[in-house]
Order: structure tokens, then sequence, then C-alpha cells
């Protein structure tokens, strides 16, 4: 008797303690397997919290949406790079690390002790900003590996673009001014501007009859440059009061236009000098050329590499309802269409001190300047000083995970590590 009730609590216990247990273990979903690893929620809602600084998921799973497509994408695409980086063999030194920290400092005018005291108040210690640089100090030997080494432009490539694109090299139109002004107030009076047109008038007849335009300028104008007889410089078509620009486009070099209202009062405008509307000869843009189509196959290459040939080189299942991951198809590239459209990319956001960031200093965005210096409002991206891609400060970015469109220009590629749309619904 004693043993059976000894048999029946050890039974009894363990039973109790197996369901303890049962209740104690938690399976977490698994997201995405890639070449057979599994990746769970846990481990994608880490990554969203450290490196993007979002929650993961913000919507429903079972029909994803576009902020959570974004952090799984870009999950993916990091994973995919640490595989490549694994398989090629790279590997960074502590010395490349020390470098790499030492010309951050310099860079910044930031001592050891303000370096520390900075990743303190992101929430890093030393060892884990250096294991950020070394990551992106490898995604860097990966760019150079696979991309700029494959591209060359050649003496033919530009030509065959210029021809075709002569048109987008074309000077900007200036002119040289004098003008002066008569002013009114906006309260003016109609016989206040009666007679600030018949005064106008009279000036463009002495001029009309030989009179010095400087002279006259000196005397009279109320306007700037004045007591510089009227001069204005040369400026650039586009940046002037649209009625004197109407004006001054319709003048031969010498010639004094028509007496021109506007809000300021009434205007003699004299066309001084006219240069620039001509396209330049191909030696003169040559080398902008290159530099343009070098930057723009180098895009394309890296986007080749990243979108199709790496996503071929690993299995990627996501666990996700209707969600397929494949490689792009290859797309035609610049070098073989030599098509005038620019790409526009999306930009990027920075999520850690711009002055700490590993990326600062591999990845950058130099604006990009017209003739005259002004800026375009167009960017060039470049990564370890290799000018990948062009970015548009004006452009919103579109959705990664839309359903697929028919094969478009290679021009119309997205940006670095985002926007890869590798995904479509089924």
């Amino acid at each position: 008797m004693r043993k059976n009730l000894r048999t029946f609590f050890l039974v009894a216990g363990f039973l109790a303690l197996a369901r303890s247990l049962s209740f104690a273990v938690v399976v977490e979903q698994v997201i995405v397997a890639i070449d057979g690893e599994p990746y769970t929620l846990g481990n994608i809602k880490s990554y969203a919290e450290s490196k993007m600084r979002r929650p993961f998921p913000k919507g429903d799973l079972n029909r994803i949406e576009k902020d959570d497509k974004e952090v799984l994408e870009q999950f993916i695409t990091e994973k995919l790079v640490a595989a490549e980086i694994k398989r090629l063999g790279i590997a960074i030194s502590p010395a490349d690390i020390d470098q790499y920290i030492e010309e951050i400092k310099k860079r910044n005018q930031l001592t050891d002790e303000e370096l520390t005291e900075a990743l303190r108040r992101e929430g890093l210690t030393r060892e884990q900003y250096r294991e950020q640089v070394r990551n992106e100090l490898e995604k860097g030997q990966i760019v150079q590996r696979e991309v700029r080494e494959k591209v060359n432009v050649t003496a033919d490539d530009v030509q065959r673009y210029y021809q075709q694109n002569g048109k987008k090299f074309m000077t900007r139109e200036k002119f040289h001014l004098r003008h002066i002004l008569l002013a009114l107030s906006p309260q003016a009076t109609p016989a206040e501007e009666k007679q600030a047109r018949e005064r106008i008038a009279e000036l463009r007849r002495q001029l009309l009859a030989g009179e010095d335009f400087a002279k006259l300028a000196k005397s009279f104008s109320e306007g700037s440059g004045a007591h510089e007889g009227g001069d204005l410089g040369w400026i650039n078509r586009g940046t002037l009061v649209p009625e004197i620009e109407e004006a001054a486009a319709k003048l031969a070099v010498g010639q004094v236009s028509q007496p021109v209202r506007t809000s300021l009062g009434f205007h003699l405008i004299k066309l001084e000098g006219k240069k620039g509307g001509e396209v330049p000869p191909l030696e003169e843009v040559a080398d902008k050329i290159k530099e343009e189509l070098y930057a723009k196959t180098l895009e394309e290459r890296f986007q080749k590499w990243l979108k199709t040939d790496l996503r071929k080189r690993y299995r990627v299942d996501v666990k996700l309802p209707g969600v397929v991951f494949r490689p792009e198809e290859d797309k035609g590239s610049t070098l073989n269409t030599l098509m005038a459209s620019a790409s526009r990319k999306s930009k990027k956001e920075r999520s850690f001190l711009s002055y700490l960031n590993p990326l600062s200093y591999i990845a950058r965005e130099t604006p990009v300047e017209d003739d005259q210096g002004q800026p375009t409002g167009t960017n060039v991206l470049s990564v370890f000083g290799i000018p990948l891609f062009r970015t548009a400060d004006d452009d919103a970015p579109p959705d990664p995970f839309a359903t697929p469109e028919p094969k478009k220009d290679a021009g119309e590629s997205k940006g670095f590590f985002s926007s890869l749309n590798p995904f479509s619904s089924q």
C-alpha cells in the first residue's frame, strides 16, 4: 500500500511539474527564415528599437502595413549583407576601427572624453560603438568589391551621351543690365502715378536722343546701383522680377526698354550684355558627363547586386500571410540605353548623432550645384568616396511592398538599403 501511494505521489508530482514547465515555455513566432536560420518576432522587435528607433509591429502582422514592411525589409537586407561578408571572408582589423574613430574625432574636434560622453548620451558603450564601426566598414568593403571595381565609363560612352543629351548641359542665360527706377509707394495717388509715368517717358526720350544712361541713372534713379550708373551687373535669367525679365529678354544689346511698371514703381532697362543659353562643346563638359555616367552606373551596379545577385544567393522565407521575398528581374543599364532620366531617391532617416554615426563618414550627401554655383535641390550620395547615386529633396518614398508593376526604366531604382521592393503579395 505504501509503495502504491509513493508511486502515485511521484507520478502526480511529475505531472504537476511538467504542467508548470509547459506554461513557462513561450514559443515565439518565427517571422522569417534565411537559409534555414529562423528569426523571431523578438529578434525583429529588438532590431527595430535599436537600429530604426521605432516599435515593431505597429499593426497587425496578418495584414502587414508600410511601417512594419520597412522594418522587415531592412532587417532581411542587413542579414543578407552580413551573410555575404562572412562568405567572402571580409575582416576589419582593430587598427582599421581605431583609424576610423580617430578620423571622426578629428573631423568634429572631439577629445576622447567628449566622444565617450556623447556615446553615453546615446546609450552606447565604447565597445558597442566599435562594433557599429566594424559592421559599416565591412559593408564598405563589399561596395568596393562588388560595385566600384566592375564599373568603367569609356570615351565612346561619354560621346554618345552628349549626342543624345546635349541640351542638359546648356549654359544658363545671363543678362548684364542697367536700370533707372522712379519709385512709387503702394499708396500712390493716380496723380502721383501719372506724374511718374510722364517723368520716366521723358527720361527715355533723352536716352533715345543720345543721353548717357549711367549719367541719368546717377541723377534720377531711386533704385539699387544708382551711384554706379544703375549697373546691376550680370544676373541669371529666372532670378529677376518677372516684368523686368520679360522686358530684358526682348532687348538687343544696347537697347533701352519701354517703361516697365512693377510694385516698386517705373523702370527703364538697358541691356548691356547677354551670354549663355548655348550647348557647350563636348570637351568642356566631358568630365562632367563622365562623372554623371559613372555615378549612375555605380548606382545601377550596386542595385543589381543588392536586389538581384545577393538575393539569388540566399533563400528567404517570410512566415507572414501572402508575403513572398524574391529577387528583382535584371534591368537594362544606363550604359546600354544612355537614357536621360535622372534617378530620384528618398531621403534616409538618421537615428544617431551625425558626427558619431559610422555611416556619416562612409556615406555622405553632397549638394549638386549648377554652373553658377547655385544649389539645384539634388544631392550625390557617396559611400567611401564612391558617388553611388543622386537624391532629390522633394521626393516622398514609395511603398516598397506595393504590388509589382510592369518593368520600368533602370533610372527608377531606389536608394541605399531602403525601398528595395523585394516583396510581392500573392
